[in-house]
């Protein structure tokens, strides 16, 4: 019995420091690539005093590789870990399959972000203008310039498009490919093509995205008081199970056997 004890807590704890790698490889990835994205800006906005020197293309390479695979072999060697032979194998294999599925979920970008976030200032502005009496063309041209940002570029673009003669449709629907926007893109392009007031229509759909980005954040709010105890579970959980739980488990086999 103390040889089987012993194997259990061996398990037991390369499972938990397999674990803590994979969380930490995971977590040092993240952060080398949020510096390293901070640190492009940076390095774009004075590239034409500083050219850099091309980085090798095996860095690159094995940057992506590690990237890609430390998710998939943190799960497989997880599984191996914790069952052992083939049952470890097996769920270690299935584990690895989950992982490179959700590393390749689509993601959105942070422009999208930035545009979802940003959409419904943009439709309040927007129903203002209409209600103080302007046309689509003029309402987007006014609430392009005074945003900015990925919203304030399209609309402009849609403000051009339409003052040199373009299609509403066409030049709505360019408007309507950011997330969330496709309603406001249909409801300004009806108005921009038979001229029928659109302030009220505004007005309700930029209240529906303020509420509509309202429940996001109260959801991502809720899941990340959710997620927040993962950390802890990680912690506490196998210590639980190996000073409280094992000896128990052992001591009843031992009388039993």
């Amino acid at each position: 019995m103390t040889g089987g004890a012993g194997e259990v807590v061996h398990h037991l704890w390369t499972a938990i420091a397999v674990l803590a790698t994979a969380l930490g490889t995971t977590w040092t990835v993240a952060r080398t690539r949020r510096t390293r994205r901070t640190r492009g800006r940076l390095v774009a906005l004075a590239a034409a005093e500083y050219p850099r020197r091309p980085r090798p293309r095996w860095t690159g390479r094995v940057a992506a590789g590690t990237r890609r695979w430390a998710g998939p072999a943190a799960a497989a060697a997880a599984g191996w870990a914790l069952f052992g032979g083939i049952t470890g194998c097996v769920i270690g294999a299935v584990g690895a399959y989950g992982a490179r599925r959700w590393r390749r979920r689509p993601r959105p970008t942070a422009t999208d972000i930035e545009a979802a976030g940003r959409l419904p200032l943009a439709a309040e502005l927007l129903a203002a203008c209409l209600s103080a009496g302007a046309g689509p063309c003029e309402a987007a041209e006014a609430v392009g310039r005074s945003m900015g940002g990925p919203v304030g570029e399209r609309l402009i673009r849609v403000a051009a498009e339409l003052a040199l003669g373009g299609d509403p449709r066409e030049a709505w629907g360019r408007f309507g490919g950011l997330p969330g926007a496709r309603p406001l893109a249909r409801c300004l392009e009806r108005a921009a093509a038979s001229g029928a007031p659109a302030a009220a229509p505004v007005s309700r759909l930029a209240a529906g995205l303020r509420a509509e980005r309202a429940r996001a954040t109260a959801a991502r709010a809720r899941r990340a008081q959710v997620l927040i105890t993962a950390p802890v579970g990680l912690c506490f959980l196998p210590a639980f199970l190996a000073v409280g739980v094992a000896p128990v488990v052992i001591g009843l086999a031992g009388r039993l056997l």
